[in-house]
């Protein structure tokens, strides 16, 4: 079983900061794609950033310039830095990976965080 586990969430102003991490943990071969969703309240779940194995990234337009993902390989960790929040920042933030299970194994399995608020006061 893989479990994610987020941290840092919480309320901000806007124009300020807040990091996001999570963690990786379980039994599993590798890890394909790490990245964050975002929903909003009344809201679809939407992409935010993900890293893919290796150095691709990929940001939703909206947060462009403003938030930078990361990845650590060996700890199996990924994390946001959200600069110059907005109000429209404000969402329930999760993680997911997209693990491949087993040596050989030609199918990726998506996992999700339990999710992390963030909240942006105008």
């Amino acid at each position: 079983q893989v479990q994610l586990v987020e941290s840092g969430g919480g309320l901000v102003q806007a124009g300020g900061s807040l990091r996001l991490s999570c963690a990786a943990s379980g039994s599993f071969f590798s890890i394909s794609a790490m990245g964050w969703y975002r929903q909003a309240p009344g809201k679809q779940r939407e992409l935010v950033a993900v890293i893919i194995s290796g150095s691709s990234m990929n940001y939703a337009d909206s947060v462009k310039g403003r938030f930078t993902i990361s990845r650590d390989h060996a700890k199996n960790t990924v994390a946001l830095q959200m600069n110059s929040l907005e109000p429209e920042d404000t969402a329930v933030y999760f993680c997911h990976a997209d693990i491949v299970p087993a040596l050989g194994s030609t199918r990726l399995v998506r996992y999700w965080g339990q999710g992390t608020q963030v909240t942006v006061s105008s």
